[in-house]
């Protein structure tokens, strides 16, 4: 799902000090500090609005500490607790539970995948200094499905404002705010099962 990569590029809000263009090797260990940070054990939390190029649109909020994750959007709330998923949908009344690494659990999870040796990175300052800008373009041969993609940080706080991921030929565009690292407690990761006893089917697809 678009929600899977989102978490890779928003990682890269950390401090970057050099102004201009910077080389690949430094734009890269930028990138992998930032995303062992979001990946870490403090976990992270944000609200996000994403746009596929017109086809598809969501807004939510996502909670992600490792290999655990929350979200809540206009149809679905969704628990990973790093061995099961839930997703439960609110209208329909039904609990879908997979594997917690099942691509099935999202049907835009395949278009989504690579790997960080996929890319060359840079970085650029531009001269109005108000945003950081990450570029990653995918090498000649690589097998991810991620072409290229662009995040404009704030130059200030260093959060992220604007993720742009490319795949195949088209764009989704992903507006991130309320960005915020640290203090995210594992009991938000397990799933609520009697907040949902009454009238919701279940569907078990492990």
């Amino acid at each position: 799902m678009i929600k899977r990569i989102l978490f890779v590029f928003v990682a890269v809000c950390m401090t970057v000090a050099s102004y201009g263009k910077g080389d690949d090797g430094e734009a890269r260990r930028i990138f992998e500090k930032a995303y062992n940070q979001v990946f870490g054990p403090q976990g992270c939390s944000l609200h996000y609005d994403v746009n596929l190029v017109g086809v598809y649109k969501t807004a939510g909020t996502i909670w992600y500490k490792g290999k655990k994750s929350k979200f809540t959007d206009e149809r679905i709330d969704s628990w990973n607790d790093g061995k099961t998923a839930y997703n439960v949908y609110r209208k329909k009344k039904i609990i879908e539970i997979y594997d917690a690494d099942s691509d099935k659990r999202d049907k835009y999870a395949s278009k989504f995948k690579f790997t960080l040796d996929d890319f060359d990175y840079s970085m650029e300052r531009p001269d109005k200094g108000n945003v950081i800008i990450i570029n990653m373009k995918q090498k000649r041969g690589a097998k991810g499905s991620v072409k290229h993609a662009k995040v404009l940080l704030d130059n200030k706080t260093l959060a992220p404002k604007l993720i742009k991921v490319k795949v195949t030929l088209f764009w989704a565009n992903i507006k991130v705010s309320n960005f915020k690292t640290g203090g995210i407690s594992d009991n938000i990761f397990v799933f609520p099962k009697d907040k949902y006893s009454n009238g919701y089917k279940y569907a078990d697809n492990r």
